[in-house]
């Protein structure tokens, strides 16, 4: 069988390119390391856009798949901005990061990628993180007059203000958010799965009555006892008896004999043959 090619280049390995990248960026590096088959570079947020451009330019990393946040409530520095890198002619991906506060801005990478300016946009409207130099940072993905930022891990579930349509004032309305309860946890643990407890408000429901004793369980041991057996169905497939007194046989003649014979149609009047009587001579 003749060997396919394909024009596509193979996906390109791993093997030396994480010493090659850091070795490249030099001082702008801060660690790199391999997780889940992807080398991940991570780099000095001042530095963010010196070391894409020369993972763009000199390793031929052309395009900015992505973007996005990630936030880490216990750092000092809570956000890791996320960039992922795709070589077309090597085939080969990696993954950029540098991490943030929420009041160190991090350099925008829109003069390298003009797509950039919506990813950067996405991250700073769930985050809250600040993109340095780009000219369109506003919010992308959540309503106007959002509050907050919703991706954080401090964000409340809820909200803070809720948007619907109101059938009274027949437009969309913003009210702060009302709960007509407390806003429910579960720890989705059940004493179905081994634990030790039981689970709060478990204590109160009743348990359920035993099932009732009995000396001699009923049981179908034979057809009739179900009334599925033959004398069953022949009984079923028996004749209706006919009226009471109209014998059998003339029953069944008569009903024969109305279904063969048809209903007679009355006969046409004839023609009267005598003449009308004629007036005398003068």
């Amino acid at each position: 069988m003749a060997e396919v090619l394909h024009s596509a280049p193979k996906i390109s390995s791993n093997d030396g390119v994480r010493d090659t990248l850091a070795s490249a960026l030099g001082d702008m590096l801060v660690e790199g390391f391999e997780a889940h088959g992807e080398i991940v570079l991570h780099v000095k947020r001042d530095r963010v856009e010196d070391a894409l451009r020369l993972l763009r330019d000199d390793h031929a990393y052309q395009q900015l798949m992505e973007m996005a946040g990630v936030d880490f409530p216990q750092r000092a520095e809570r956000f890791e901005v996320v960039y992922m890198l795709l070589s077309l002619t090597k085939n080969h991906r990696i993954i950029v990061k540098c991490r943030a506060s929420e009041d160190t801005p991090v350099p925008t990478v829109t003069t390298l990628w003009p797509n950039a300016g919506w990813l950067e946009r996405e991250v700073f409207d769930l985050y809250g993180v600040i993109f340095d130099g780009n000219t369109d940072l506003r919010r992308i993905l959540t309503d106007y007059g959002f509050e907050g930022h919703p991706f954080r891990k401090d964000f409340p579930l809820t909200g803070y203000i809720e948007l619907r349509y109101s059938e009274d004032q027949k437009r969309v309305v913003y009210e702060p958010v009302e709960l007509p309860q407390d806003f429910r946890q579960f720890d989705f643990m059940s004493p179905w799965e081994g634990a030790d407890y039981i689970l709060p408000g478990d204590e109160k429901a009743a348990e359920a009555p035993p099932m009732p004793t009995v000396d001699k369980p009923k049981v179908t041991e034979k057809e009739g006892d179900s009334g599925s057996d033959k004398t069953t169905a022949d009984k079923a497939a028996e004749k209706k008896a006919p009226a009471k007194g109209v014998p059998a046989k003339k029953a069944a003649a008569k009903t024969s004999s109305a279904k063969k014979t048809p209903a007679k149609k009355p006969a046409a009047k004839k023609a009267s043959s005598k003449k009308p009587a004629g007036k005398g001579k003068e």
